[in-house]
């Protein structure tokens, strides 16, 4: 199963809000997600990011697969250079 973190979609016409998930690649973008780690609120100035840390990078180090967006989002929060330092702290 190839797990990917993404977003998910939710309130209401016009006013996106999105949860970031981890879900199964294969599954619809709103459909069925295995965990929520956090949320994205793009029409707050600025837009508001809240992702919890340590379910992330658990995910990361389980070999999930970010998305282009959720990337971005998680190198805003220093998430990927943790990640990242975990990474080469492992190798030594």
């Amino acid at each position: 199963m190839a797990v990917k973190l993404r977003l998910k979609r939710m309130g209401a016409k016009k006013k996106p809000f999105y949860r970031v998930v981890a879900a199964d690649s294969r599954v619809k973008r709103d459909g069925e997600t295995i965990e929520d780690i956090g949320y994205y609120n793009p029409i707050t100035v600025p837009a508001t990011v809240k992702i919890d840390e340590e379910k992330a990078l658990a995910w990361l180090s389980n070999g999930a697969q970010p998305t282009d967006t959720v990337r971005d989002l998680l190198s805003k929060e220093g998430i990927m250079k943790k990640f990242h330092e975990s990474k080469m702290k492992k190798g030594k």
